[in-house]
């Protein structure tokens, strides 16, 4: 298990923490120099980039932009006196892709994985009442053998170049916030919640972990502040008579309050929002609360101008609003965690989130968004290195779910997304996965993956490993699009014909669709890329997700566009948002706010 506390940093009367956002110091290392002209201890140079942020889009030449190797970030951090005596740590909440932490000219720790938190400990290596150098050297190369897929090639100038097998641009850096942490020697490490729901009242089992054998007490209040149950013990059940349910567009969120005592003082307190609320599959539905629910929203993208994939508050507030305005419920974290106020944000709003570890491009190909319809096959998980990609992505998936399973909104684990799922390989790597994941989550919330448009139900090796089915389908734009979208239509409806005829017994939901369109472009009648066609595309589509009663939720792709690596397919990027990357409407916007606000939530329950 993880060595280090997923909990999100938080100020208690036992806990402090700092920022350690704004400017760092800044160096790329195409050369590979850095350790050896000793940039542990300071870097070269003067530029200053800030974090958190992706590195690519603040400069103005391409070499930079393309960048692809080790990065170099500095910053001093002033360590308080009154610390000495606590646990310190640099919590880094996501470096992309790995990172080595030096702190003082001492290497502290390593990480791979660009999407989940991790700490360095620097107990043992800090001055207090004393400036400390940190270091972090940032490496964005991408191999198969770690997630997101894809490699690295060098060009003829000598210079690497990232090919990722995933259509949405390789933002890297320190891309969400950094904070210093000083934490009691015996703290709270771990937090798991279960629920039961038994007529108006309920049950929160919970389990704390911590780092000592101090007795634990557990209260639970409100949200006017008052004390609805308490227990002592470091496992126990939380009576509550009277629950207030968490659920959809209502969420109703208790402060769950946990501290360490020695006698009648408190050695470490922390405290979190939890929602009282079930998730459970049965037959074809997605039951919340024991009642069905029926999705509608959006495959997304942190992603925005100028910071790139780096975490931005403002722009979070407005994708929730506009998500509001539209009549959405719901969302797929594509392709990777995303930043944990994100999360924090659909609890409060009463989003439901389908959570996705970085499992992208897990089919050899660098457009496979076309090539997916062709029936090409690639063998990806026949390889040699495939047991080192199994083990980094079983690795994400326990991050994932330590720091991800106590939000309410969280109702559902992607653990991949369009693999190559036609092949007899993926089945052992897809067992060992799914079942890592079950064992893993004690709520044992549903498991799916997004089938690409190769795996149909006569060539998916895999499906029925998903709790529901996740389709990712491109009828009417990569296969017949046009003037042939009757005949995409004929196609869309034989699949799914296919599927019926399958009598799975579990819900559908489509985690893509979609059509690019450009924010200005206008055409009657209609041709692709036009405001017009992206209309027709959608109007064909909702009859067809109209028409079977098994399909339980339609999360286009995608909520706005997005950058890419640059071709001929792409026009500055994945143009299919229903909002342009600034985050304003094009007209499907309208189309989809009449359709989402005429379909309750418990449509074709």
């Amino acid at each position: 298990m993880l060595d280090y506390s997923m909990l999100y940093p938080k100020e208690t009367v036992s806990r402090r923490v700092v920022s350690m956002d704004g400017m760092w110091k800044f160096h790329l290392d195409g050369q590979e120099i850095g350790e050896k002209e000793g940039w542990i201890h300071g870097l070269p140079g003067t530029d200053m980039i800030p974090v958190p942020a992706s590195f690519q889009d603040f400069y103005t030449d391409k070499d930079t932009r393309e960048f692809t190797g080790d990065m170099w970030y500095e910053k001093d951090m002033f360590v308080p006196g009154e610390w000495e005596g606590k646990q310190i740590l640099v919590r880094f909440a996501a470096a992309t892709h790995r990172a080595t932490v030096y702190v003082n000219g001492v290497e502290i720790t390593s990480h791979e994985g660009g999407f989940t938190p991790f700490c360095a400990d620097v107990t043992e290596v800090v001055r207090y009442n004393a400036h400390n150098k940190v270091v972090v050297k940032v490496n964005n190369e991408l191999t198969e053998t770690n997630i997101p897929c894809g490699k690295t090639i060098t060009l003829p100038n000598g210079k690497k170049m990232n090919k990722p097998y995933f259509d949405f641009f390789n933002y890297s850096g320190l891309q969400r916030s950094v904070h210093l942490v000083a934490l009691p020697k015996e703290s709270v490490f771990d937090l798991d919640l279960d629920y039961e729901i038994n007529g108006s009242d309920a049950k929160v089992n919970y389990s704390v972990k911590t780092t000592g054998d101090k007795p634990v007490k557990v209260e639970l209040f409100d949200e006017a502040g008052n004390k609805v149950a308490e227990s002592v013990g470091k496992t126990g059940i939380l009576s509550v008579a009277d629950a207030h349910l968490w659920r959809v567009h209502n969420a109703y969120l208790y402060r769950l309050v946990i501290r360490i005592m020695d006698e009648d003082k408190i050695v470490d307190e922390y405290e979190q929002e939890i929602g009282i609320r079930t998730v459970e599959i049965k037959g074809t539905s997605i039951l919340l609360n024991g009642e069905p629910v029926y999705l509608k929203g959006f495959g997304k993208h942190e992603d925005s101008d100028i910071v790139g994939r780096g975490f931005n508050i403002g722009v979070m507030k407005r994708d929730f609003e506009l998500m509001k305005w539209i009549g959405a419920n719901s969302f797929r974290t594509a392709h990777y965690p995303y930043s944990e106020e994100i999360y924090q944000m659909a609890d409060r709003e009463g989003f439901l989130v389908i959570d996705e570890v970085a499992a992208v491009g897990m089919f050899e190909s660098l457009m496979n968004f076309m090539e997916a319809s062709t029936g090409k096959v690639t063998a990806f998980f026949e390889k040699e290195t495939t047991p080192i990609l199994l083990k980094a992505h079983k690795k994400a998936i326990e991050e994932m779910i330590a720091r991800d399973k106590n939000h309410p909104c969280v109702i559902a684990w992607s653990l991949l997304n369009e693999p190559e799922s036609t092949n007899e390989a993926a089945t052992p790597y897809f067992e060992e996965v799914f079942k890592y994941a079950h064992e893993l989550d004690v709520q044992k919330r549903p498991r799916t993956f997004a089938l690409i448009m190769n795996s149909l139900p006569n060539t998916c090796k895999c499906y029925h490993l998903s709790d529901f089915i996740s389709l990712n389908r491109y009828y009417g734009w990569y296969v017949k699009g046009g003037y042939e979208i009757c005949a995409a239509e004929e196609l869309f409806r034989k699949e799914m014909d296919e599927w019926k005829a399958l009598n799975l017994n579990k819900p559908f939901i489509f985690t893509e669709y979609g059509a690019d369109t450009l924010g200005l472009e206008h055409k009657l009648p209609s041709v692709m890329w036009s405001q017009e066609y992206q209309d027709e595309y959608l109007n064909m589509t909702n009859e067809v997700f109209d028409s079977y009663d098994f399909i339980k939720g339609e999360q286009i792709w995608n909520f706005a566009d997005f950058q890419t690596t640059e071709g001929i397919m792409r026009v500055n990027g994945n143009k299919k948002g229903v909002f342009t990357r600034q985050r304003q409407p094009k007209d499907t916007a309208y189309l989809l706010k009449k359709r989402w606000e005429g379909l309750d939530l418990n449509y074709k329950g």
